[in-house]
């Protein structure tokens, strides 16, 4: 995940080389560093230095990564001729390679041919099974099939092996939503917030779940991360607010006609109430009518 001030940084990068300012090679190294997709820019700027002798000798061994970075930029803007060249430079470089070996098996990706890019791909597994590029490409390549069932297939079988991957866990999770799956999207969550505990999306993205999902306990638990989002977020989260509101006033409907110990104060939905009118009439006062009706419509 990038923050705002990698993003702040790598912009400014990019506006400088844009303007004729220098520094192509800081902003592929940049853009390697935080595995951000500008694959445009990588090609663009990428041969402007490959093809001046000068430049890319001055790389000394970076030189062969860079061939590796534009070779896969070229993929993914269709650019298969740059592509092939860069990964023929490589072969050549380093002809028992691996890692280039997954480039040829991206380049069948780019061109369409799954059948062979999967006998590839299971060819390289055979030598190494605990290859987590691989094991990722063949993910990506069932989606980009349209096989959801197969790549949730792959994906669990890829946690079984690395179950620390957090990437793993939130695109798994994203599936499951997309095709509704919520009680499977819900364990992703809770596999991310044990090995992640203070990452305010994770506890917002389950609350959001449990909401989903409905029935009381689920609303009292899902009211429960809405409040350690705010905490974790020193209370600028408005999402995580009106969630509070919203699991409260679902969790009063549902308790009604019980004792009394079994229904909640509503104390934290006022106060997130009046710092949501707060934060509207600061930043947003024309969407505040809006609010205070739908505040009113939950009986706040």
């Amino acid at each position: 995940m990038v923050s705002k001030t990698e993003e702040t940084q790598l912009n400014r990068l990019e506006n400088q080389v844009d303007n004729g300012g220098g520094g192509a090679w800081e902003y592929l190294c940049l853009v390697r560093k935080l595995k951000v997709r500008r694959s445009e820019k990588v090609l663009k700027y990428g041969l402007s230095i490959l093809n001046d002798p000068k430049k890319r000798s001055a790389l000394g061994p970076e030189e062969w990564t860079l061939y590796e970075q534009l070779a896969i930029a070229a993929m993914d803007c269709q650019c298969l001729d740059v592509a092939k060249n860069c990964i023929k430079v490589l072969h050549k470089k380093f002809p028992e390679s691996k890692r280039v070996g997954r480039l040829d098996c991206m380049l069948l990706e780019a061109k369409g041919s799954w059948a062979e890019a999967e006998k590839a791909y299971s060819s390289l597994l055979e030598d190494n099974p605990l290859d987590q590029v691989i094991h990722k490409r063949r993910v990506a390549m069932a989606k980009a099939q349209g096989n959801i069932s197969v790549a949730i297939e792959w994906l669990n079988k890829y946690l079984e092996i690395f179950m620390a991957d957090h990437d793993a866990w939130r695109e798994l999770a994203d599936i499951y939503l997309s095709l509704q799956m919520y009680k499977q999207a819900a364990f992703c969550y809770e596999e991310l917030l044990l090995s992640h505990p203070t990452v305010p999306l994770y506890h917002l993205t389950y609350a959001d779940v449990l909401y989903t999902l409905g029935g009381l306990e689920n609303l009292q638990t899902a009211k429960k991360y809405y409040a350690s989002t705010i905490d974790l977020t020193g209370g600028k989260n408005t999402r995580a607010l009106l969630g509070i509101c919203l699991c409260t006033s679902a969790i009063a409907r549902l308790s009604k006609g019980r004792s009394k110990e079994d229904k909640e104060s509503p104390e934290l939905q006022s106060l997130a109430a009046k710092v949501l009118e707060k934060e509207y009439k600061q930043r947003a006062a024309d969407k505040l009518g809006l609010l205070t009706s739908a505040l009113r419509s939950l009986k706040i």
